[in-house]
């Protein structure tokens, strides 16, 4: 392996300008520790560094590494959980650096799932305690090393910003300076958490790590990795789904200067050369027969035909709480379905690996969500042991679920194995986006009943993919997806006859998986659609009409309160200028959000202000809950607006920003997010913008134009003046 120091030093700007022969790899391979909850004591090999757990490191001069057991992909988790860690550690953050952690999920396993993996938006709530544990752990054995030094009592002793001091004398050590004797000590078996009022770093505008080095061209995304004697490789797939290769003519291509070797697989063909405009230019010379085998008929019509046959069929009970018939049965009936399409990730890095494949050892560089996922799929493509397989991760350019798949880099082995040298494979904008992992389609539907004004009974149903099933098949159980029914059992209003259905709906052949705001995206939608529509149903102002079913839930009472009165609720508009709202308990989180659009009279649609309030819990980094927000703002935004994968003839049609469209500049609207000072522990952020922007869209536009939309993205034909919806 090559060591991390080949490239210190070296900018993105150097790499562009002069180029160089080999890539920083920012891997590491420290001794694997204990989990938190049974520290024990370090090897050896820690080489005179303090290391009580598996996510510190603290050396003679003081420097503070911290293991990172979640990945970085723009989410601002490698900051948070180091400040997570280094307020019970009482580090300097001056001298705080972060690493990835090496696949292990004995060690670095997600608490939640059991798997080392980033998701969910989970990383805090996950490690929020087991983190803490591990730093105050370690101030221990720090303070006890130095009450020994002193010959005091631990409990005369105090930390902060790396140091421990005795109060009585005066005496300070650096954490550095303890570092050996501290390795000694035992570590507590209980021990004490900070009262968040005293913390120092949590709660805290801390300037993100990862950001100088993005900034100044430092940071190495897996798509940068440069190995000595590498070539370059890029692939085509059947473009039918389910399709095989049939016959390859490479003549042309082997004679293009650069290209080094052809590779064919089951259902994809690679080029490999010196350089990627060898490898794409020896692509699109080559001659191919597809055998597009069963699929090449399939449209996106057919799949919505099917998907709408299944929606129709009883479900799993997800959930029912009182009687459910009788309550339908008065009052004044409400009966809608709500849509959502297929949608790409579109990662701004495209999907990309690495791989170095020896008679007995595989070596990968790239940047995944799921570490050991990845490496074990790759020991079965190499067919190794999986200790013959090291991954070494890199920051994600982008990740919103894809790069919770593994089949990038099993593709990759597939290639590498056919040569003796390592291989880099960049799949180019149009394969990335026809070859994805997709958002499900997904239909709901719902029927309620309003008695006094209120809802007195909601049927909720489900119709989706079930990713889970297939991709962590032990929480799929009794015939319920939890993630697909996901903010759709905990919708936050009082409904005293409520039931939530679950129907599992495969499209045949697309590969369906997690995007970004997983199972809320469709529910939240569908949820806060409907509750506008029932609104004007009764005859209600929606927040009015909320704000009487949120009387036992308040924390999502004052954030819908504090947002409405932000973004001027009730204030005169001018003609087709409506303001929407969403109120949303996503990931233990509590948001409401509010926009401000205006539709002209051919149906398109200025956005003219978001505002969102958000209860998070305790907010380890307000200033990345508020970048969060508003990134996940922009995405959902961009999907209600643009964002649709479509099907014909077994193809996807799209293929790259032209065709499935990202929000520009010039259309984003003023953002405003306000974060609520709480105590209570912190929710999840990363991906609840995503699921608040699409229905407060949808409901601006009920409020400007009187269209009630019930599918995605915005249908603008239905909102010109003098066309029916």
């Amino acid at each position: 392996m090559i060591a991390d120091k080949t490239l210190q030093g070296v900018s993105r700007r150097a790499l562009l300008t002069g180029g160089v022969a080999t890539g920083l790899l920012l891997a590491f391979h420290l001794p694997l520790r204990a989990a938190v909850n049974e520290p024990v004591q370090p090897p050896d090999a820690t080489d005179g560094k303090f290391a009580p757990n598996a996510f510190i490191r603290i050396d003679e001069t003081g420097h503070t590494v911290l293991i990172m057991p979640q990945v970085e992909m723009g989410q601002g988790t490698y900051t948070s959980i180091s400040a997570v860690l280094a307020e019970e550690l009482d580090a300097d953050w001056a001298k705080v650096e972060v690493q990835h952690a090496p696949p292990n999920d004995k060690v670095y396993a997600n608490p939640t799932f059991g798997l080392q993996v980033t998701g969910n938006s989970n990383s805090i709530r996950a490690w929020w305690t087991p983190l803490r544990k591990a730093g105050a752990i370690a101030r221990a054995m720090l303070v006890q090393a130095a009450a020994a030094e002193w010959q005091v009592e631990p409990a005369s002793c105090t930390a902060s910003k790396g140091e421990v001091m005795h109060a009585g004398s005066g005496r300070t050590l650096a954490y550095g300076a303890l570092a050996q004797a501290a390795q000694g000590q035992t570590p507590p078996k209980d021990v004490a958490l900070k009262d968040p009022r005293n913390f120092v770093y949590i709660g805290q505008p801390l300037k993100r790590l990862d950001t100088p080095d993005k900034v100044n061209g430092k940071a190495v995304y897996g798509i940068d990795a440069i190995l000595p004697g590498m070539k370059i490789a890029t692939v085509a797939t059947c473009p039918v789904f389910g399709g095989k290769v049939g016959k390859v003519d490479d003549s042309a291509a082997v004679k293009i200067p650069g290209v080094r070797k052809v590779v064919a697989l089951d259902d994809t063909v690679a080029v490999i050369g010196d350089h990627m405009w060898a490898a794409k230019k020896g692509l699109e010379a080559l001659k191919i027969e597809w055998n597009e085998g069963p699929h090449a008929k399939l449209t996106t019509k057919d799949i919505w035909q099917d998907l709408r046959a299944a929606s129709a069929k009883d479900g799993a009970v997800a959930k029912s709480t009182g009687d459910i018939a009788k309550g339908l049965s008065s009052g004044d009936r409400f009966e809608a379905a709500y849509e959502l399409p297929f949608l790409a990730h579109a990662s701004m890095e495209p999907i990309n690996a690495t791989v170095h494949v020896k008679p007995d050892s595989c070596e990968i560089w790239t940047g995944t969500q799921i570490m050991t996922r990845v490496q074990a799929e790759a020991a079965k493509a190499a067919g190794l042991p999986v200790d013959k397989v090291i991954v070494n991760n890199h920051l994600l350019g982008g990740g919103f679920g894809r790069k919770l798949e593994p089949d990038m880099v099993i593709t990759a082995v597939k290639i590498a194995k056919q040569v003796d040298y390592p291989v880099k494979v960049i799949w180019t904008r149009e394969e990335d986006i026809q070859h994805d992992v997709y958002r499900p389609v997904y239909r709901d539907q719902i029927s309620a009943s309003l008695v006094d004004g209120k809802v007195a009974a909601w049927k909720y149903k489900v119709a989706g993919s079930a990713v889970l099933a297939r991709w962590l098949p032990p929480a799929f159980q009794k015939g319920i997806d939890i993630d697909a029914v996901d903010a759709a059992v905990d919708a936050p209003y009082d409904f005293a006859n409520f039931h939530v259905e679950y129907v599992r709906a495969e499209p045949p052949a697309v590969p369906t998986g997690f995007w970004r705001g997983v199972g809320p995206n469709n529910n939240v939608f569908a949820v806060e659609c409907a509750m506008d529509e029932l609104a004007g149903k009764a005859g209600k102002d929606p927040v009015e009409f909320r704000r009487s079913m949120l009387t036992k839930n308040p924390r999502m009472l004052a954030v819908l309160n504090l947002a409405v009165e932000k973004a001027g609720w009730g204030q005169p508009l001018p003609a087709r200028v409506g303001r929407g709202v969403c109120v949303q308990p996503s990931f233990e989180s509590f948001i409401a959000t509010v926009v401000e659009a205006e539709i002209d009279d051919i149906g398109e649609i200025t956005l003219r202000r978001v505002t969102s309030v958000v209860d998070t819990g305790i907010a380890v980094n307000p200033d990345t809950v508020k970048a969060q927000i508003e990134g996940g703002l922009i995405f959902g935004l961009t999907a209600a607006l643009y964002g649709e994968i479509t099907i014909d003839k077994g193809r996807v049609q799209q293929s790259n920003f032209h065709d499935y469209r990202m929000m520009r500049i010039n259309e984003t609207p003023k953002i405003e997010v306000i974060v609520v000072k709480s105590g209570e522990a912190p929710g999840g952020i990363g991906e609840a913008g995503v699921n608040a922007g699409p229905p407060a869209l949808r409901n601006a536009i009920l409020a400007a134009t009187g269209v009630a939309l019930r599918r995605l993205p915005i249908d603008r034909k239905a909102l010109a003046v003098g066309k029916k919806a």
